[in-house]
């Protein structure tokens, strides 16, 4: 159902911002403003912050206070696919990796508050505690989140994965978890690996866990893991963005019913990784059809990952980023944008390759 939001709304709600527009104004990060406004499809009113990129200047940002918008997506503005063993997920999901202990809680129920129902992090972030505590905050209903963690390397093994998923659950607090993910291949302890995924297998009997899947999985280590197992993993978490797209394994995917999920859905592994590859937020060509659509980069290149059926999780801890990342289901893209974008992949990972990890290759570990 559509729901219209009239401008008198939204001056009557914007009142209450407006010494913080005041704030930013005088420090002069007006610009960076983003419009915030209430709404619910069920007509019971809730804050829910959309972006509207960068502002000229305050005439602007008082023009838009006349506008009203309609939204007819679902209940929580979000698209859903369903995986391959019948489990209903949220397409667009909120990542916590490299979230501080101290930030993560307060992210993580932000990013509720704002629709995301999808929260994804892993026993090597050092933050699933303050992942449930966020999840707490929020008082939202367990049956409303679907929650992703991972396995790390170093819990490889049968009984010892067991064991890590047992830990996991106590710091999330939960009781059943959504999807659980093999962190890496680790090809060269391929056998470890196996006997990881044969427990994940064994969860799902147990009704512990509805889904299971793998991450930074190439196209060999799938086939080999069909091989020696009975589940087809639901899911495989990969680096994917414009300028490292991976056409040859969403194929595969799609072939085998497993679903794309794309880490560093904005190329930020190309920033913060200290990689020596092109940002993609900076490319032109997004750049351009930002401007058409009135949007940021970063949401022309998350509604693009939505439209290829690509499940995507961006991290942030700021809370008007974490709102702009999820204000994508108001447009959409042309098949000729689709197309462009798609002609930007350059086949350059900024992240760690998959054949080459291994046990050994990280100095971090899971704390207790």
């Amino acid at each position: 159902m559509a729901l219209a939001v009239s401008g008198e709304l939204l001056v009557d709600w914007a009142l209450g911002l407006f010494p913080q527009l005041l704030v930013h104004w005088a420090l002069g990060l007006f610009p960076a403003t983003c419009c915030a406004f209430p709404w619910r499809a069920d007509t019971q009113v809730r804050p829910y912050f959309l972006s509207i990129g960068r502002l000229a200047d305050s005439r602007k940002y008082l023009s838009l206070l006349n506008f009203s918008a309609e939204f007819s997506k679902g209940i929580e503005m979000n698209e859903f696919v369903t995986l391959n063993n019948g489990v209903k997920m949220p397409l667009l999901g909120f990542g916590v990796f490299q979230s501080s202990t101290e930030d993560t809680a307060e992210a993580v129920a932000t990013a509720i508050r704002v629709g995301y129902r999808l929260i994804d992090t892993a026993a090597v972030y050092r933050n699933e505690r303050q992942t449930g505590e966020g999840i707490r905050r929020s008082e939202l209903s367990r049956d409303e989140l679907f929650v992703t963690t991972k396995v790390w390397m170093s819990d490889y093994g049968y009984d010892a994965t067991l064991r890590a998923f047992d830990k996991s659950m106590a710091k999330l607090g939960l009781e059943v978890l959504d999807l659980y993910l093999i962190h890496w291949p680790a090809p060269s302890e391929f056998d470890a690996t196996l006997a990881s995924y044969n427990a994940l297998e064994q969860l799902v009997a147990d009704g512990r866990v509805r889904a299971i899947g793998v991450s930074n999985f190439g196209p060999k280590d799938l086939r080999i893991l069909s091989e020696h197992s009975e589940l087809v993993p639901a899911v495989n978490q990969v680096e994917l963005h414009p300028y490292f797209a991976q056409p040859a394994l969403r194929a595969l995917h799609q072939e085998k019913g497993i679903l794309t999920q794309a880490w560093s859905p904005i190329g930020g592994i190309n920033r913060y990784g200290g990689a020596s590859v092109p940002d993609p937020l900076q490319d032109p060509s997004l750049v351009a059809i930002a401007a058409e659509h009135g949007k940021t980069v970063a949401q022309i290149v998350l509604r693009w990952h939505l439209q290829h059926g690509i499940s995507a999780i961006p991290k942030s801890v700021r809370a008007s980023r974490i709102a702009e990342n999820f204000a994508i289901f108001d447009f959409a893209l042309s098949p000729e944008q689709m197309a462009a974008i798609d002609a930007l992949d350059r086949n350059q990972r900024g992240g760690s390759n998959p054949e080459l990890v291994h046990s050994k290759s990280f100095t971090i570990s899971v704390d207790d």
